[in-house]
């Protein structure tokens, strides 16, 4: 269906079974394509013997902002989001002084590496050199694009705070 199986879990309890399933796609999944794979998904293991006879509940989401960057994938999908990620091996070896992690946004990303904005800096790490990322909410940053106003309380209006 165009989308990447990010990860497969089956969890008992009792004596139903758990099925859950993380899809993601360039761009992100929409709530109805999220509602068609799940549709999919269950049609053909109603069809299969995969599951055996135990009756069991299909889950089917995307990733949560909580998921961890391991993928070049992953990177790339959050270009533009503000990330804090470990430095690992060599590059905090190299950083002397500096924290074992580094928190920018990411202003690039390819098979090889990533490359954030750190204050204005740009700095570029191949991806062995970091550990996995993760996404920091953000309350009232706005996409260029969007040309939305943050809400201001004061004025009692505007666009929206935030993502």
């Amino acid at each position: 269906m165009g989308m990447d199986l990010e990860s497969v879990r089956v969890t008992g309890a009792g004596r139903r079974r758990l099925l859950r399933v993380i899809v993601d796609a360039d761009g992100g999944v929409s709530l109805d394509t999220i509602a068609l794979a799940s549709r999919e998904m269950s049609a053909r293991l109603d069809g299969a013997t995969d599951m055996g006879e135990l009756p069991y509940t299909l889950e089917v989401s995307s990733p949560g902002v909580d998921r961890p960057l391991t993928q070049p994938r992953h990177w790339r999908r959050a270009v533009g989001r503000l990330v804090i990620v470990p430095l690992t091996g060599q590059a905090a070896a190299h950083g002397g002084n500096e924290a074992p992690s580094v928190e920018g946004r990411i202003a690039a990303s390819s098979d090889r590496g990533v490359t954030l904005d750190c204050g204005g800096v740009l700095r570029q790490y191949e991806y062995a050199e970091l550990g996995p990322g993760r996404v920091q909410v953000e309350f009232g940053h706005l996409d260029p694009d969007e040309g939305e106003e943050p809400f201001d309380e004061d004025q009692g209006g505007g666009g929206r705070g935030g993502h």
